[in-house]
């Protein structure tokens, strides 16, 4: 597809892979940039930039960018790749669902260069993205009260997996600023006092702050979660401690009088049973009442309250 578009008829292109593969084989092109572009597109899997000069001392911005990245398959994403003059675009498997066909030729007709047209493709990538991270904050709110209501070990992969999903939306968002960053050190005339150049860079920019925003709550949600395991963990080891304390004197006299000699007078007498009886429940009371006494059990020995992090 090529069309030109605005007041300035700038030019827009646009091809799919397979296009791409046959301008490849019959390239005659005589510009090395377009040339090199050309020949490295095909080779390109990862994110890509290079600002270089054309002939004339025209600037050039082309490269590569992955747009769309699966939270679960590392090879699934999609990647378009692009060159950019101030009066030509060329796109290569460039895909927008966010807005429909006819709003978007509305948009382009209001551009007045190619520049101005890429960075209206790039704000509307971002509010893709923006809505994607709308709805990672619905699972992370859902994600905060679970820690809350249900504190387990499927709670932590949870939150790890976020974690996970927001260090993907940064990977595809640091890309798309060093996009922003090229077109702002290129320094193309009336630029950036155009509409285009602020709306993306303010998109650009609510997704930093965001993404950033919601690190700190996945980092603060990991030590609290980290904090309480590590509490309760601890207070199981010492409740076991207690119990196994508190039962010592059963075990002892259980294994003394257990024995299979033939001199223990204690087997003999007549109320041996009731003395034994006895004197385990008052040794285990009175051990009991010295650990107690010093504070030792704490809240050990009661239950956890429903909804509540420690009590």
């Amino acid at each position: 597809m090529e069309k030109y578009i605005g007041s300035n008829q700038w030019k827009w292109v646009e091809w799919s892979s397979d296009k791409m593969k046959l301008i490849q084989s019959s390239n005659n092109e005589e510009d090395p940039v377009m040339t090199a572009w050309l020949n490295q597109v095909g080779q390109d899997k990862t994110n890509s930039l290079r600002v270089t000069s054309l002939e004339n001392g025209e600037k050039v911005i082309n490269g590569s960018l992955i747009y769309k990245q699966s939270y679960t398959d590392e090879k699934d994403y999609k990647i378009f790749h692009f060159f950019l003059t101030c009066d030509q675009l060329i796109t290569v498997d460039l895909e927008i669902i966010s807005i429909h066909p006819d709003m978007l030729n509305r948009q382009l007709a209001r551009t007045n260069n190619a520049v101005e047209g890429f960075l209206l493709f790039l704000g509307e990538l971002m509010n893709e993205m923006l809505v994607e991270i709308d709805q990672f904050e619905e699972t992370l709110k859902t994600l905060i009260w679970s820690v809350r209501k249900r504190n387990e070990i499927g709670i932590l992969e949870l939150v790890y997996k976020r974690r996970h999903q927001l260090l993907i939306c940064k990977n595809l968002l640091i890309p798309i600023n060093e996009v922003k960053m090229a077109i702002d050190e290129v320094n193309f005339p009336d630029i950036k006092d155009g509409d285009f150049f602020s709306c993306t860079c303010k998109r650009i920019e609510r997704a930093m702050v965001l993404l950033n925003e919601y690190e700190h709550e996945i980092d603060s949600l990991i030590n609290l979660e980290e904090v309480i395991s590590s509490h309760r963990g601890n207070e199981i080891m010492k409740t076991l401690t207690v119990l196994t304390t508190i039962f010592t004197p059963i075990m002892a006299f259980g294994a003394l009088w257990g024995m299979n000699f033939k001199n223990m007078p204690e087997l003999k007498w007549r109320y041996g049973y009731i003395f034994s009886i006895a004197l385990i429940i008052i040794s285990t009371a009175l051990l009991y009442y010295f650990i107690k006494n010093k504070g030792w059990t704490g809240d050990l020995l009661k239950g956890k309250k429903k909804g509540s992090f420690f009590k």
